[in-house]
């Protein structure tokens, strides 16, 4: 019997050391390996594949739903996909070293900062097998070491993308210690993991509500949390139909388990009569059920009464909510008060309506009219990301590569001394 305790220090204090090592890497070589392990994954497309149906055979005869088991799969597009992001990391600008805001104060020094990595990051993460790629390239590139910990779901696949990452880093001459994922599916491994202070500088948690509650709780490191997405797109009645039809349609049903799908559609009173029916029409021939408000029923006959639970529901499915409100201000009033503060988009012509959306909703995207599946590190320019933050601090939105940093003060003089 493995003891976690102790399997989980030696893995800490190795990363601990690889950080130091990859501090002293430079652009270069953390591209170089960036490089070899994209090459390495393209390499074992085939036995990624078959450990990743291993996965899905289990997932399927546990009764995983078809949201995680979507999650879960790969194919030769998903894992293509891949290996473009991390050759699309190792492209981007290396935001380690980089100094900002260099001005001379009066006395003659010269202060600014500088960004700098933020340590060990231990990543917590379920289903997705893709995220032990993208989560170990934007580590290993904004030079931090990093600690994976995927979902049991995914152990084969994970493992099997593991091994291409320690050969690319081997390739580089970096330690395989730079990118570590657990072998152990112990939920106890996750219990050491979160106190591990002396070890881990951050800890990020990609997966249900459950489980970020789970690690923010027991966690006695600090964590950038990935919280669920129950986000909302409102069609305003001063919305182009064409517009409102075609974003409402792609934000729910482009793809549903992710975090950036529309989980709530509100709309006008005054478009109402006018969207929902044919919006309605592409819903239902998609298979998309319909929970709406008493109006929204009253319009769409097929329509199911929503609860008030409905209104708080991330669904990952083909389910969505529909509320009728009086006007822009109901519907902010109605994000504030079931927002996850993830994403929320405005469909208007009117740019005094954008204006007031854009200012008036606090969540970490808020758009003008177009689809929130918009909402992603990839499609903002920061390649691939670690997550979506929905905290304040000290990262918020999509964690790309500045994200995985910090900065600190620098001081440059000519033999200055205070007086």
């Amino acid at each position: 019997m493995t003891d976690i305790k102790k399997y989980m220090n030696d893995l800490g204090f190795r990363a601990r050391k690889a950080a130091r090592e990859l501090s002293r890497t430079n652009t270069l070589r953390k591209n170089d390996a960036l490089m070899a392990m994209a090459n390495t994954l393209a390499a074992n497309e085939k036995s990624i594949l078959e450990a990743n149906l291993k996965d899905m055979q289990t997932g399927m005869e546990k009764g995983l739903d078809a949201a995680l088991l979507d999650r879960l799969e790969l194919n030769p597009q998903r894992v293509a996909a891949m290996v473009e992001g991390v050759r699309q990391i190792a492209a981007l600008a290396d935001p380690v070293g980089e100094i900002s805001d260099l001005n001379y104060q009066p006395s003659g020094i010269q202060v600014g900062k500088m960004r700098v990595p933020l340590g060990v990051i231990g990543i917590i993460y379920e289903s997705r097998p893709n995220v032990t790629a993208d989560a170990a390239a934007l580590c290993l590139k904004s030079g931090n070491a990093a600690i994976l910990r995927g979902g049991s779901e995914a152990i084969h696949s994970n493992q099997a993308i593991a091994e291409c990452i320690k050969q690319g880093l081997r390739t580089a001459g970096l330690s395989s210690d730079v990118v570590q994922v657990l072998e152990l599916t112990d939920r106890a491994a996750v219990g050491e993991l979160v106190k591990m202070k002396e070890y881990v500088d951050v800890i990020i948690p990609r997966g249900g509500k459950g489980l970020i509650e789970r690690i923010s709780e027991e966690a006695r490191v600090p964590v950038i949390k990935h919280l669920h997405g129950v986000c909302h797109v409102y069609l305003d009645d001063k919305a182009d139909l064409e517009k409102a039809i075609a974003i409402a349609f792609n934000a729910k049903t482009q793809r549903y388990g992710t975090c950036n799908t529309m989980e709530t559609l509100l709309v006008a009173q005054g478009l109402a009569h006018k969207v929902l029916p044919p919006l309605g029409n592409m819903y239902q021939q998609e298979g998309v059920e319909l929970r709406g408000c008493a109006i929204t029923c009253g319009i769409l006959n097929f329509a199911i009464a929503a609860t008030t639970a409905d209104w708080d529901e991330e669904y990952l499915a083909p389910i969505l909510s529909v509320r009728v409100v009086a006007d822009i201000d109901a519907a902010i009033d109605h994000i504030h008060e079931h927002s996850s503060l993830h994403t929320e988009s405005i469909v208007t012509e009117d740019y005094t309506r954008a204006r007031k959306f854009l200012t008036e909703v606090d969540s970490s995207s808020v758009m003008v009219n177009t689809s929130t599946r918009y909402a992603d590190g990839f499609e903002y320019g920061l390649g691939a990301e670690i997550g979506i933050s929905t905290d304040k601090f000290h990262v918020r939105g999509p964690v790309g590569l500045a994200g995985l940093t910090s900065q600190k003060f620098i001081v440059l003089g000519d033999g200055h001394i205070r007086k």
